[in-house]
């Protein structure tokens, strides 16, 4: 859909870094306001798709500890779709006076978005807003995709369990989605949605996972060395 930005850039902001297991990371929130602000042109459009963290996963083990094994995948991803939805509210009120008025979750109507934020929730089981990111990409036309995620790289084991993991600089899809797999369980730690990696795949969308490190952010859209992973 066209508007007057001739750059428009997705970012799906891991939710354990906007509510970690302390509660929402206020310090997290002011870096990303003050980064966001301080990039905008008058060219450039930024789409923020806002994950769960910590709020989706103390509803879900909430329910699996009530309720048991009665509760489907789909039960337990709609505990985590509607943290999304609080979670991007809070964004969206931090970015308030420049942002599109509502909260995007429902990817099969493409609103028209004149605003230079537009703030993005999850939608539907099944997957993580890493998926709705590229649903986004879909809608509006976007080849590129910043993960902002709790872990600075992928690697091919979780490094925070095993020292020895190896980082990739760079990476297939078919070689990153051989480490992820096809399937999406709903909390999974992956460094991308299975889900999402196969449709990324299919539009021919670039990802570059970076950690919380806003400067480190900057050299990338820079064009500088930075500390990540680009997927394509």
């Amino acid at each position: 859909m066209a508007n007057s930005y001739s750059e428009k850039i997705v970012i799906s902001v891991g939710g354990s870094l906007v509510v970690p297991n302390g509660g929402i990371d206020t310090v997290f929130l002011k870096g990303l306001n003050a980064f966001v602000r301080k990039q905008l042109s008058g060219s450039r459009q930024f789409f923020l798709v806002i994950g769960g963290g910590a709020t989706a996963r103390r509803y879900r083990d909430a329910g699996e500890d009530i309720v048991g094994h009665e509760l489907t995948r789909d039960d337990l991803d709609w505990l985590g779709i509607h943290a999304t939805k609080l979670n991007a509210h809070l964004v969206r009120t931090i970015f308030r006076d420049i942002a599109h008025p509502y909260v995007l979750k429902h990817y099969e109507i493409i609103r028209k978005v004149s605003e230079p934020v537009v703030v993005a929730a999850g939608w539907k089981p099944g997957w993580s807003t890493d998926y709705d990111a590229l649903l986004l990409c879909e809608d509006y036309h976007v080849r590129t995709v910043i993960n902002l995620s709790n872990v600075d790289r992928v690697y091919d084991k979780d490094p925070n369990k095993f020292p020895n993991a190896k980082a990739f600089n760079k990476i297939s899809w078919n070689n990153l989605r051989k480490l992820v797999g096809d399937e999406w369980v709903p909390g999974m730690h992956a460094p991308f949605d299975p889900v999402a990696a196969q449709k990324a795949q299919e539009l021919g969308v670039k990802v570059v996972v970076v950690g919380p490190d806003f400067a480190n952010l900057e050299k990338y859209f820079k064009g500088k060395k930075f500390m990540g992973t680009i997927i394509e």
